[in-house]
């Protein structure tokens, strides 16, 4: 079991290290008006998102359906907590894609986002690991 703890925390490492940077180069990318520039960013955050940030995702998912089925088959009984920090890795799925579908549209020259929403976008992640976190050590209920 603490292998799969282990691996779990690993994946969700990795996968917030992409979550806290692909945002930030999207601030850079929506800043610059050089297109060698702009060619470069694309190619860091396409290998960033399929390479680094998706395989991440996965793995955290998968290894946290198990935790979940274990806990479940241990007889834990007092999972709200559990139910509030699903919702907010629901939140965390959806910002993923989004940062996906941004990909492409600065791919295809139609980002239509400034540097400044990129600086508030950027701070999404953070929010959503502090409470993630904090609901997965404390279980309040």
């Amino acid at each position: 079991m603490n292998e799969l703890i282990a691996l779990h925390l690993i994946a969700v490492i990795c996968w917030f290290a992409g979550l806290f940077y692909l945002p930030r180069l999207f601030v850079y990318h929506a800043k610059t008006t050089e297109e060698t520039v702009k060619a470069q960013f694309q190619i860091m955050e396409h290998k960033l998102y399929w390479y680094i940030m998706m395989p991440a995702m996965m793995i955290t998912l998968l290894s946290g359906m198990a935790l979940m089925t274990w806990m479940v088959l241990q007889g834990e009984t007092h999972l709200g907590w559990l139910f509030v920090k699903l919702i907010l890795v629901l939140f965390l799925i959806f910002f993923h894609f989004y940062c996906g579908f941004c990909i492409d549209h600065f791919k295809m020259g139609q980002n239509q986002h400034s540097e400044r929403f990129y600086r508030f976008f950027n701070e999404i992640p953070t929010l959503l690991l502090i409470a993630i976190v904090l609901l997965a050590v404390v279980q309040p209920f």
